[in-house]
Order: structure tokens, then sequence, then C-alpha cells
């Protein structure tokens, strides 16, 4: 550990100590967490220097689609998807691309501050049953999707 080191950092941080002398005085952050999110200073008192970077934090995993419903007139899709950050927003689109009217998106925010997103949406039955789970978080303008075709009453996933 370096003097000085917040402890949080121990074994995760690395210089590259032989491009010190050709001025390379970058940081590499392993393993990085939530918590790591905030400015950066580097400070060089020899050249008096001094340079700031913002670290943006974020984390996406791909949402899963299930029939929760399946008859003659309609279909109830749920889609549901963990471990985002920031908190992502959730849209459903038709085969055609065309946003759907869904209910309320359900939110949780679990103890390692990673957010589960789960939506349902009611459609009713036509010849194109290709619909379309968008998991979108602006802040870090990352998107994660699954698309579901369901051909009567059995489901594929793709």
């Amino acid at each position: 550990m370096l003097m000085g080191q917040n402890p949080s950092y121990y074994n995760r941080t690395a210089l590259f100590v032989d491009q010190l002398m050709n001025g390379n005085v970058s940081l590499k952050l392993f393993r990085v967490k939530l918590s790591d999110a905030g400015r950066y200073t580097c400070i060089i008192d020899s050249k008096k220097m001094e340079a700031s970077v913002q670290l943006i934090v974020g984390a996406v995993s791909s949402p899963f689609i299930e029939v929760v419903t399946n008859n003659s007139e309609h279909l109830v899709l749920q889609c549901a998807s963990t471990g985002w950050y920031p908190e992502p927003e959730v849209f459903w689109l038709d085969g055609e691309g065309n946003l759907l009217s869904a209910g309320p998106t359900e939110t949780v925010r679990g103890p390692d501050d990673l957010y589960t997103v789960s939506s349902r949406v009611t459609v009713e039955k036509r010849h194109s049953n290709s619909f379309t789970c968008r998991v979108h978080q602006n802040h870090i303008n990352r998107t994660r999707e699954s698309h579901i075709l369901v051909p009567g009453s059995e489901s594929v996933l793709h």
C-alpha cells in the first residue's frame, strides 16, 4: 500500500512506473466500484501541474422477457433486468418499432446499490407478435434489449 493511500483502493490501483520518465503519470483503477465515481486529480509538484478527470461509473445487464398470459385475445409480457446503475428506463416496442403503452415500471434498489427493473405490457394478438423490451440508461448512454416472437401459444426468444 502506498503511503497515504485510501484503504478502499488497496490492491486496485497501479501506476505505469516504467513510463513515468516519459511523462505518463496515468493511474489505472481495477475492479471499479460504484463508490469510485467522482473527480480524480493528479498533481505534479515539481512541475506545478495539475489535471482532473471526472469518473462516471455505470452498470448494465441484458433484459429477459417472459410470457405471463397468452390467450386467444391478448398477451401479457413481462420484462426484467437486474444490475443497473444509475436507474434505467424501460420501453416496449412492437415489431414495427412503435412505442407501446405499458404499465408503470417497478424499480428496486438492492443493497449493492444496483437497480432491478421490471415492466409489463398487455397487447392484442395480431399477425405480428414480435416485441422488444428496451432498457436504457441516459446518464451513461447505454441500452440493452431483448426480443420475443410469440407464435400462437409457444414463445421463441432471441
